[in-house]
C-alpha cells in the first residue's frame, strides 16, 4: 500500500475521495474536498464546477479588489452559462476576518441560492466558508492570490469577540485558481503565501514536541506532507519571486496541500504552532489599538524566524526540575492576568475567562509535564534538530522573495514581540515554545534575552 506521501508525490488529487485514506496512524484520512483547478484559464471552469456541484443559483462574495480582478467575470460566466447569481461586495478597502464581518454576509444572503462562492484568497475565503456552514450551503473557491494556506482547512481563522480563533467551518468543495490571476497578484501576497508555508518548518516541530510532553495525537505522514510542502517551495522561490507560473502553481498545490493536512488531521496542529500566534496576538492588538499589523503569512514568516531563535536558545538549556516547580509555585496568576488584559484590552477579559475554563496553569498538571521534559530532554532537542532550519536560512530564503524578516520591517518593535510571545501560551489550548519554557520555569529569563 502507497504511503500518503508517495500518493502527494504522484499527485495531489490521490488525495481526494469520499473513501478517506488508510494511515499507519490508525485514522482514516479523508477531506470533504473534490477538486481543484490550478491552471491559466481556469476561470473559464467556473460554471460547469458550479453545475457538477448542484449549484443552480449562486451567491458571490468578494471585496472590492477580488470583485475587480476576478468577480465581476465570474458573475458575467454564470450569467452567460444560464446560472443565475446574487452579488455581495464588501464596500471597505480592508475587510477583517471578524464575526461581524460573517454576520453581514448572513445578514445579506439570498436564501433563494443555494452555494456561496467566494471570490478572493484569505478573508474572504475564511468568511465564505465560514457563512456557508451557518447557512447551511455548499461552498466553492475562486482564489484570487496565493497567500495563505487556508483555502481547503475545516476551519477560519476568525477574530470572535476579539480573539483570533480557529472556527469549524466548511470545507470548499472545489477550488478554482486560475494561474494568470494568481500570477499577477500582487508581490506581497506572494511573499504571505511563502511565508505562511515556511511556517510549517515550526509547526511540526512543536506538534512532535507535545506529542512527547503531553501524548497529543500525532501522524508522522502528516508532518510529511507539510516538509513536502516546505522542500517544494523552498526550491521554487527564485522562480516564484520573478512570476514563474509553475513555480507559483507550486505555491498554491502547497498551501491547497496545508489545507488538506489539517483536514486530515481533524486539527490545525500540522500547520500552525508559536509562530502563528505571533500574528493572531498582532492582528488582536490591531483591532483594539490600530496598531500596525501586515498580511498574515507576512507575519507567519516573521514569526517563523522569531520562533526559531526562541529554540535557539532552547537548545542551550539544561532543565532543572526544582527550579521550574519554584517558578511555577511562585508565578502572580492574578498580575498575569492583569498583564494580559492590558496588553489585549477588552479581548484580554475572554482570554482570562478561556484560560481559567481550560486550567492551563494547573500545577500537578505541570509537575507531570516537568517530568516527561526532563526525562526527555536529549529526544526534544533532537526534534529540534531535526525539524528547525537556521535562522540565517530562514531569513535567507524571505529576502529571496523580497519579504520582510523582521518586527520593525513592518511597524512592530521587538519590545512587542517579546510581549506577544509571552502572550501567545494564552491565545489557545496548544503547547508551544513559550509554555515549555514556562514549564522550564525560565519563560521570563529568556524572553528577558532575546530580541536585544
Amino acid at each position: 500500500m502507497s504511503s500518503i506521501l508517495d500518493i502527494a508525490k504522484r499527485d495531489l488529487n490521490g488525495l481526494l475521495g469520499a473513501e478517506g485514506l488508510s494511515c499507519s496512524c490508525g485514522k482514516q484520512h479523508r477531506t470533504d474536498l473534490k477538486e481543484f483547478i490550478i491552471r491559466s484559464g481556469a476561470l473559464d471552469e467556473t460554471p460547469r464546477v458550479v453545475r457538477k456541484y448542484g449549484g443552480s443559483k449562486v451567491f458571490i462574495i468578494a471585496d472590492r479588489n477580488t470583485f475587480a480582478v476576478a468577480g465581476q467575470r465570474t458573475a458575467a460566466l454564470l450569467q452567460e452559462a444560464g446560472i443565475e447569481n446574487t452579488v455581495f461586495v464588501f464596500k471597505e478597502d480592508y475587510v477583517q476576518p471578524t464575526d461581524t464581518s460573517v454576520e453581514r454576509v448572513v445578514a445579506d444572503f439570498d436564501t433563494t441560492c443555494n452555494m456561496i462562492l467566494g471570490v478572493g484568497s484569505g478573508t474572504i475565503n475564511d468568511i465564505g466558508k465560514l457563512a456557508s456552514k451557518e447557512l447551511g450551503v455548499d461552498y466553492i473557491s475562486v482564489a484570487t492570490a496565493p497567500s495563505m494556506d487556508g483555502f481547503v482547512s475545516n476551519t477560519s481563522s476568525m477574530v470572535m469577540k476579539g480573539i483570533k480563533e480557529s472556527v469549524p467551518s466548511t470545507v470548499p468543495l472545489a477550488v478554482i485558481g486560475d494561474l494568470d490571476i494568481l500570477v499577477a497578484a500582487p508581490k506581497r501576497l506572494l511573499q504571505a503565501g511563502f511565508g505562511d508555508i515556511l511556517a510549517k518548518y515550526t509547526s511540526i516541530c512543536e506538534w512532535r514536541i507535545s506529542n512527547l510532553v503531553n501524548g497529543e495525537y500525532y501522524c508522522e505522514q502528516i508532518a510529511s506532507l507539510m516538509r513536502l510542502a516546505v522542500q517544494n517551495c523552498v526550491s521554487h522561490a527564485e522562480q516564484l519571486v520573478q512570476g514563474d507560473h509553475e513555480a507559483v502553481k507550486i505555491l498554491m498545490d502547497s498551501l491547497i496541500l496545508s489545507g488538506m493536512a489539517m483536514a486530515f488531521a481533524g486539527i490545525t496542529r500540522p500547520a500552525s504552532g508559536v509562530e502563528h500566534y505571533f500574528s493572531h496576538v498582532w492582528d488582536m492588538r490591531y483591532l483594539e489599538f490600530h496598531t500596525p499589523k501586515d498580511y498574515h503569512g507576512i507575519q507567519c514568516g516573521i514569526g517563523t524566524v522569531l520562533t526559531v531563535e526562541v529554540y535557539d536558545r532552547i537548545k542551550e538549556i539544561t532543565p532543572n526540575v526544582e527550579q521550574g516547580l519554584k517558578y511555577v509555585q511562585d508565578f502572580d496568576l492574578a498580575n498575569w492576568h492583569q498583564f494580559v488584559r492590558e496588553y489585549l484590552g477588552k479581548s484580554g477579559d475572554r482570554l482570562v475567562e478561556l484560560e481559567k475554563k481550560e486550567g492551563k496553569y494547573d500545577k500537578e498538571a505541570h509537575r507531570q509535564r516537568l517530568q516527561v521534559i526532563a526525562a526527555n530532554w536529549d529526544r526534544i532537542l533532537q526534534i529540534i534538530e531535526e525539524e528547525l532550519p537556521s535562522a540565517e536560512n530562514l531569513r535567507r530564503s524571505l529576502q529571496i522573495m523580497g519579504g520582510p524578516v523582521a518586527p520593525p520591517e513592518i511597524g512592530i518593535s521587538y519590545d512587542d514581540a517579546r510581549q506577544a510571545f509571552l502572550v501567545s501560551k494564552d491565545i489557545r489550548n496548544k503547547y508551544n515554545a513559550c509554555m515549555l519554557l514556562w514549564d522550564l520555569g525560565l519563560l521570563d529569563e529568556v524572553v528577558q534575552s532575546l530580541w536585544q
